[in-house]
């Protein structure tokens, strides 16, 4: 993804992880830490989500920090 800082192979600062992402509309591909909920499974994410409030499940990449000192998540799939 264009604009994404990738994973350090030496680390595991940032990694593909399943969470919970509270977003107005899903047309987003990066959201604030502050959004988003880890859930270390598939399953805990998706008994999590909560479409009708606007809590989605989905794989994110994170976290990392912007250049302007938050830390993002990205998406890399809607489940």
């Amino acid at each position: 993804m264009r604009g994404m800082v990738p994973p350090d192979p030496l680390t595991q600062v940032s990694r593909e992880c399943y969470a919970v992402v509270y977003v107005p509309r899903r047309n987003r591909k990066r959201f604030s830490a502050n959004c988003v909920t880890v859930y270390p499974t598939l399953a805990e994410a998706l008994a999590a989500a909560d479409p009708d409030n606007k809590y989605f499940a989905a794989e994110v990449l994170g976290p990392s920090k912007s250049s302007e000192g938050q830390y993002l998540y990205y998406l890399l799939r809607w489940l």
